[in-house]
């Protein structure tokens, strides 16, 4: 059985390192093999409680899982299991050729679940993960007792603006695959993460991170985004949503992400946090995102919670 993760180090404690080296606090790492279907890299992190449900955690375009929830890992696990999940192309996770379609990587998902033994999650995506929660839950409806999205929308296609931005993603890929995206990652980082933050030692380390996704499939990704609308059947997924509203947010702007919530009849939080707020406000991002998967878990069906991994699957 894994143990939560270390409390979040503050630079003055922190030790001695390289200066790429990984925060000291993430989750067990582990490869899952799904036959037939590939290797995937897991966090995975299991509650003492055996009864305790599980969240599956699903991160955002050109992220990983430690990248967009490093901030929650620890609060999380204060209460719940959990198993987050590279998608394929980006972070560790697997390599293929075919082409990135937002249904496969919730097949992905789904797969590796159940190669897990876990019968029920709540599933949590942000970001991008918010159109792969969804997808999951209305392909496999049997694994999906809740779920959480954050910082996401129904639909990226309805406005010009919107429509204009996806024609810049081969200029997207070309930086990705040019000997500046090291200069321009630092300089990202630095404005994101200020010297106070509890995350600068390791911004190195999260470039070094964020360098590992694919470029072929970041644009692959960016144009399934492209695509996906989810207005015409977002409405019938019958099961207890939250939504964290970032309402600072310029990449997907709130009135869109309220439209998300409305269609979910879901449970909303806000934060007044940009896009990238899970890690300019690691403690407000923590928490709301505790609080709606808190008030998931208070809204299901009474009979059994959500299936948590058991310490035989941990050993």
């Amino acid at each position: 059985m894994s143990p939560p993760p270390d409390p979040v180090p503050t630079p003055a404690t922190s030790v001695s390192r390289r200066p790429d080296a990984p925060p000291p606090w993430l989750p067990r790492g582990e490869i899952v093999h799904v036959p037939g279907r590939g290797e995937f890299f897991i966090r995975r992190h299991v509650h003492p409680d055996p009864t305790a449900p599980t969240v599956l955690l699903l991160h955002g375009w050109t992220a990983s899982a430690d990248l967009q929830f490093l901030a929650a890992y620890r609060a999380l696990g204060e209460h719940y299991s959990f198993v987050g999940i590279d998608h394929r192309g980006h972070g560790r996770g697997f390599r293929s050729t075919q082409r990135f379609e937002l249904d496969d990587v919730a097949d992905d998902v789904a797969a590796v679940v159940r190669q897990l033994g876990i019968t029920s999650v709540i599933a949590l995506g942000y970001s991008m993960g918010g159109p792969v929660t969804l997808h999951l839950t209305r392909r496999h409806p049997e694994l999906v007792a809740g779920l959480v999205v954050q910082a996401t929308a129904l639909e990226w296609r309805a406005t010009l603006r919107e429509r204009l931005m996806w024609r810049f993603l081969p200029v997207m890929g070309a930086a990705l695959r040019s000997w500046t995206q090291p200069w321009l990652l630092r300089r990202g980082v630095g404005v994101v993460i200020p010297d106070d933050s509890p995350f600068a030692p390791y911004r190195p380390w999260m470039i070094a991170e964020t360098m590992r996704g694919e470029p072929r499939v970041m644009v692959e990704a960016g144009r399934a985004l492209s695509r996906y609308d989810a207005r015409p059947w977002a409405a019938s997924l019958d099961v207890p949503a939250g939504v964290l509203i970032s309402t600072r947010d310029r990449l997907v702007r709130p009135r869109k992400q309220r439209e998300l919530a409305a269609a979910l009849g879901a449970r909303v939080v806000e934060v007044p946090m940009d896009h990238l707020g899970a890690i300019e406000l690691p403690d407000q991002f923590a928490s709301a995102t505790v609080e709606l998967v808190s008030s998931v878990v208070a809204a299901l069906p009474a009979g059994p919670a959500p299936a948590a991994v058991t310490s035989s699957d941990s050993s």
